[in-house]
């Protein structure tokens, strides 16, 4: 097992440890004011005395994304979160639990997350800034949710083909912004597996900061998806490969292997959204690695005196960080067991937004662990 990974697992089973009273780990970087007002800004405060409170109920959530081959009643027990019934007793009925998941909903861990995400991956990228831009990549990958009527219903199925039916299990697709450096999660767009990933990639587009470069799979190169995120802020750009099939009229050669290009918007595109321009200029850099066929990287960063070629293209493989997060996330935080447990859409919502936060909060800590 490689240094990260042991720092991963003692990250993981030290925050375990720990009940939210006596929780220094998690609650170090996780401010109680976030919660309550993630808890007010969506209305689910509670406002009469239960032995579960919405504010526990956020615990509960985080607590089921680390302890993740317990039964929901024991990771309340193992974190007391019930306030002690009349006789002093602290175990309470997995209907009730139930109840209180239901109580919470998912709003308030989504705006939980975002809250901290932001304030978390803002924070790491403007420290390890690239040429001025902080650094940030965008991808999607997909989760095996329960297999009742609702969650295939709402979140749909792959087709195996022929005549081999759909997947075992429905299929949730998530898209994440990442903090490439740091692996922290900034924002995160997720739901049914029938939606395309660009769809929402185009939704986290506003979580990225003036002064940005995003890193992105050559398939989002798109008019709809790319032209936004340069247009909708200062200074934002995108870095991804070209498609074997990616046709561009060379305008002005910049270095060796190095020219500015323009793209066409197709009319379809178009038609589709009337505020897409008729074509639009990127940089087309070549390389190619040894043993390996050449390739091109298409960019905004239109500037070549700014952004030596050379830079670009090591700047690129930076976006296998995104598949490592992605790694950390399935493989060693929830150990391949990455089929969502809860049985209704809503309830997928609420435990993948914390489990997305619980990620956040560990890569936190190990960098605390890491000094």
């Amino acid at each position: 097992m490689n240094e990260f990974n042991e720092n991963l697992t003692e990250a993981l089973e030290f925050t375990a440890a720990f009940t939210p009273e006596a929780f220094p780990t998690l609650c170090q970087h996780l401010d109680p004011r976030w919660i309550d007002e993630a808890l007010l800004t969506t209305g689910v405060a509670t406002m009469r005395r239960r032995r579960l409170p919405a504010e526990r109920a956020v615990w509960l959530v985080l607590g089921m994304a680390v302890l993740r081959d317990w039964s929901i009643t024991a990771v309340a027990d193992q974190l007391e979160l019930a306030l002690p019934a009349r006789d002093g007793t602290r175990t309470v009925a997995p209907s009730a639990l139930i109840q209180a998941r239901a109580r919470l909903g998912a709003d308030p861990m989504e705006v939980l997350f975002t809250r901290a995400g932001e304030e978390w991956g803002h924070a790491s990228a403007d420290r390890q800034r690239w040429r001025g831009l902080a650094l940030y990549g965008v991808d999607g990958t997909t989760l095996r949710v329960a297999d009742s009527v609702a969650n295939r219903a709402h979140f749909g199925s792959q087709e195996a083909g022929g005549d081999r039916g759909v997947s075992g299990y429905p299929l949730l697709r998530a898209v994440v912004l990442m903090a490439v450096r740091s692996h922290l999660l900034v924002s995160a767009a997720f739901g049914p597996y029938t939606v395309d990933e660009r769809t929402y990639a185009r939704t986290l587009w506003r979580s990225v900061p003036d002064a940005s470069v995003v890193l992105v799979d050559r398939n989002y190169l798109q008019a709809d998806v790319l032209v936004p995120l340069m247009t909708s802020g200062r200074d934002r750009h995108w870095l991804t490969r070209a498609k074997s099939t990616t046709a561009y009229r060379s305008i002005q050669r910049l270095g060796t292997g190095d020219e500015l290009v323009e793209l066409a918007v197709s009319s379809e595109a178009r038609r589709k959204d009337p505020a897409l321009p008729t074509h639009f200029d990127v940089r087309a850099i070549r390389y190619q690695r040894k043993g390996f066929r050449p390739q091109v990287l298409l960019t905004s960063l239109l500037d070549a005196k700014r952004f030596p070629a050379d830079e670009i293209r090591a700047l690129y493989h930076e976006r296998w960080e995104l598949e490592l997060g992605f790694g950390e996330i399935k493989t060693d935080m929830l150990e391949r067991l990455e089929t969502l447990r809860s049985k209704s859409p809503g309830a997928v919502a609420q435990e993948l937004w914390g489990i997305l936060l619980v990620y956040n909060l560990v890569r936190l800590e190990m960098e605390r662990i890491a000094g």
